[in-house]
């Protein structure tokens, strides 16, 4: 499953820095969590999950494969984008590839650091990038309505009726200046704009870019960002982009640890991200456990055993029989896959069971 999550954000805001940190996080195969690039602005970087750590640990498997996340460095926003400002049409057309937004916003003051929009304002800046994609968003909204809407008040096309009063909504939301995701369009009427691809429809969340000083208790931009994007039910994560890059420069694993040490950081922060973006994308994690590997599959958020089977190889869904499940708690508690059969801990489902995150699986299945 190829799940992309964008980093997107005004010039000078940090957003290349904190690709750089990303990237750099497994220039060494020895760390904790590896990275490859795919090209010059995409990445492959693994989700940490404690839990396949403590798997391997018991299995003691040849090998551990984590689950993983493609980060996508976009070309930088300038104000008149969505009209093909600056590098406007390669941004907007990134943006629309990518599943969930991460948006980079400066909340530091440096006079070394050049910034083009005046006094640091991060409600302004959220805005500027917000307006861009709404503009290009209504462009999209706007033909689409005014194909619909021929059929809809001609004829009894109950089927256009309904398409042409979503995307009324659309229509509306944007020329109030929102985002479609305010309106948390069901899985139903999300078919109506499926084919738009909505800018604005994707799911965000905001890296507050601090200085030093803030970088464990945010400051007055941050907390104004929060305040601006608190309506949205969406998630701030504090960090100190340029800090987090020498984090990840670092090979070794003790000077890593000794100077998060130094920074009273007990992990990089760039792992909340990571985990925050996952989560973003409603997917949930379930793991193979077994001598010759331990490994985590991602999935979406209530996939059926069958669906979940496919993402190993599609055969694997066509031929389904049976799932053999653990949970995660009880594989740690009895140590092992025989001592939870042996304790009844081990389950047997059908085709109707929602994988839970953090299940531990076997597939029967026969093709």
């Amino acid at each position: 499953m190829s799940l992309q999550a964008g980093i997107v954000g005004l010039p000078n805001v940090g957003k290349s820095t904190l690709f750089n940190a990303v990237s750099n996080s497994a220039k060494a195969q020895a760390s904790n969590y590896r990275f490859c690039t795919i090209e010059p602005n995409v990445g492959l970087v693994d989700v940490p999950d404690a839990r396949i750590d403590k798997l391997a640990e018991l299995v003691k498997p040849n090998r551990t494969v984590p689950t993983q996340l493609e980060i996508v460095d976009i070309a930088g926003l300038v104000k008149g984008a969505s009209k093909g400002e600056g590098l406007g049409n390669k941004f907007l057309g990134n943006i629309r590839e990518v599943d969930a937004i991460i948006h980079v916003i400066r909340c530091f003051e440096d006079e070394n650091v050049l910034r083009e929009e005046g006094a640091i304002n991060p409600v302004s800046d959220k805005e500027i990038i917000d307006t861009e994609l709404q503009l290009k968003d209504l462009d999209s909204v706007e033909k689409k309505w005014s194909k619909v809407e021929k059929m809809a008040r001609v004829g009894s096309d109950t089927k256009a009726k309904a398409e042409f009063e979503i995307l009324t909504r659309c229509k509306e939301c944007l020329l109030q200046g929102k985002s479609i995701r305010t309106l948390n369009l069901d899985k139903e009427e999300k078919l109506a704009t499926a084919d738009l691809f909505l800018l604005t429809d994707k799911p965000v969340l905001y890296v507050a870019n601090v200085d030093e000083a803030s970088m464990h208790t945010g400051n007055k931009y941050s907390e104004i960002l929060k305040a601006a994007v608190k309506a949205e039910g969406a998630e701030v994560i504090i960090m100190n982009n340029s800090i987090e890059a020498q984090i990840a420069e670092l090979e070794n694993a003790e000077d890593k640890e000794m100077f998060m040490d130094e920074y009273k950081m007990t992990q990089p922060a760039l792992n909340r991200l990571i985990l925050s973006a996952y989560n973003l994308l409603g997917l949930d994690t379930y793991f193979t456990a077994g001598v010759q590997e331990v490994r985590a599959w991602t999935i979406h958020k209530g996939w059926k055993a069958p669906q979940a089977a496919s993402v190993i190889h599609t055969d694997f869904e066509k031929g389904f029989i049976k799932a053999e499940v653990i949970a995660f708690d009880d594989f740690v508690k009895y140590g092992s896959e025989a001592a939870c059969r042996d304790n009844g801990r081990l389950r047997i489902e059908g085709k109707e069971y929602i994988v839970k995150d953090g299940d531990v699986m076997h597939f029967r299945f026969n093709v």
